[in-house]
């Protein structure tokens, strides 16, 4: 089953921040992710939730997310975006809710 990294960032220090945009991609394929949103300003419709800018990456399976976000050649990437950012991040698997009803 497919699973998405979301994540919810707004940039504090741009120059910083684009050393982890140019050199993450090659871990994103690494792990066999690709981009399905990458850095785009979203649009509230409805509710409080207000994300600055938003990048889901699909994977083919959870494991291979955790792989990516395990991965120890990346850490220092992620330094980068946890210093240069403030961020959230979620993991979420492909599916319905109705998928693990009995």
């Amino acid at each position: 089953m497919k699973a998405y990294l979301v994540l919810d960032f707004s940039i504090i220090d741009i120059d910083n921040f684009m050393v982890y945009v140019r050199d993450i991609k090659q871990y994103i394929e690494k792990h066999k992710g690709k981009y399905i949103v990458e850095g785009v300003k979203p649009e509230v419709i409805e509710g409080d939730w207000a994300p600055d800018t938003l990048v889901i990456l699909e994977f083919p399976s959870s494991e291979n997310a955790k792989e990516f976000l395990n991965d120890s050649n990346i850490q220092p990437l992620f330094d980068i975006r946890k210093k240069t950012t403030k961020s959230k991040l979620i993991l979420v698997n492909g599916g319905a809710w109705h998928d693990n009803s009995s």
